[in-house]
Parts: structure tokens; sequence; C-alpha cells
């Protein structure tokens, strides 16, 4: 479907700088209406919605919670296109280990922080806490979402913590640091990620271009991971 008068819907709970996200959804979809909303109406009625945060993962479920917004996030992660970004990705989970908190419980699985004793690279120097930076993500099946994306493009993360997810299946991408951990899951009409695609350049623009052009229905092996048509014009308009 086009995207002209398509109402997309950016969850505002008072975390992180949503406005990059809506500026980057208004280049890739210029025809569509992007709000930042906290209003639960604005979510039932949009036709997509995206689930950005950053923050401590505790912050962000009680600010979710004191805004009423828990009830409208998990109808519209039922029954419409659904991006999860970052700790939009972590909240999808069923506990954290930050602050020892319950998520929302769309699927089953923990989150959990890089375990210390095991962060050294294979030159042997210590990664640091926070994974801050560029990274590769490795596409683990195909998915309307990685449509023009190469294989281990490289995406922008911030992050301590990452998904354990229980069923292996929900895996759409994975990232080395050092070992390979979960950067994306996929489930019916939900993709979430952990790296933030508004900050990714040509890739991380093509990967919400491709989301506005989902129907939420078709999931695998309908779309071909080649034959991107970059997108660095709008990359250098959304970093303006």
């Amino acid at each position: 479907m086009g995207s002209t008068g398509m109402r997309i819907a950016v969850v505002d709970y008072g975390m992180g700088n949503l406005r990059s996200v809506a500026k980057a959804l208004e280049h890739v979809a210029p025809a569509a209406r992007v709000v930042v909303t906290d209003d639960p109406k604005e979510l039932a009625s949009a036709e997509r919605v995206v689930f950005p945060g950053q923050g401590a993962m505790p912050d962000c479920i009680r600010e979710l919670e004191s805004r009423g917004l828990r009830g409208a996030v998990l109808e519209a992660a039922a029954q419409k296109p659904f991006l999860g970004i970052c700790i939009g990705l972590q909240m999808l989970f069923e506990h954290s280990e930050e602050g020892d908190v319950a998520g929302l419980a769309v699927f089953a699985g923990n989150v959990v922080r890089f375990p210390h004793e095991q962060m050294v690279g294979a030159d042997g120097h210590k990664l640091k806490v926070p994974h801050m930076g560029w990274n590769k993500v490795h596409q683990t099946r195909p998915h309307p979402l990685w449509r023009g994306i190469e294989q281990d493009s490289r995406f922008y993360f911030v992050h301590s913590y990452f998904v354990a997810p229980v069923d292996i299946g929900l895996v759409a991408g994975t990232t080395d640091y050092p070992a390979p951990f979960t950067s994306a899951v996929s489930a019916a009409n939900i993709f979430a990620v952990q790296f933030h695609p508004e900050k990714s350049h040509s890739a991380g623009l093509r990967l919400l271009a491709n989301f506005v052009a989902w129907d939420g229905l078709s999931e695998v092996g309908v779309v071909p991971l080649d034959g991107a048509v970059p997108l660095e014009a709008a990359a250098d308009r959304s970093r303006s």
C-alpha cells in the first residue's frame, strides 16, 4: 500500500529523543502523517506504530504505566505493523535484569546485561559496556524489513543490556560483541531491533522505509534481500 494519508504513531512516554525517529520517518514517508503522541486514541487509530525509547528499563516501564499507555501499546502490538527500537525491543520481553523489573511479556525471555567476565575482544583488549557505536547486524532469516539491506550492514548501537528470547525462532538478526547476541526479532506483525535505525544512515532509513511499506502480514520468504535503492540523500537530510 502507498503511504499517502497513512498515520504513523511514535509512542511518547517521555523517554528518549523521539523527534529524531519522527524526522527519519518523515523523510522516508513524506506523504504520511507522523505523530509523536502519548494519546492511546492516536495509537489506536494509526496504521503503523513505532515504539522507541532510551534510558533505564525501570524508568521506561514506570513512565509507560503512569501515562496509561500499556494497554494501547499491547493492543497495537497485537494487531498492526509494529516496530520496536532499543528499549522498545527490550520492553516486549518478560523481565529485565536492569532494576529487576517486569516487561510487557509480549515475548517469552529476559533482558540481560553483557557479562563482565566475557567482555574481551579477539585482540585481547577489554570491551566497554555500554556497547556504543557502529556494529554489524547479521540477518538470520529473510524478512520484508531487510529488503535492500546488505548482509552484515552496520547499524548504530547504544546499550548495556540485550534480549535473550526463549524461542530462538524469534531471532531475525544477531550482532557480535564479542559473542553473538540478538539484535533483531520478528513475529507476525512485530519487528523490533536493538540498534537505532534513525541514527544508522542509509541502512537505517531503508529499514524504516521497509516498515512503512510492510503490511504486517508477510514475514518470510516473500521479499529478496538484495536490490537496494540507495537512500543516501535522505540520510544526509536526516543528519541536517
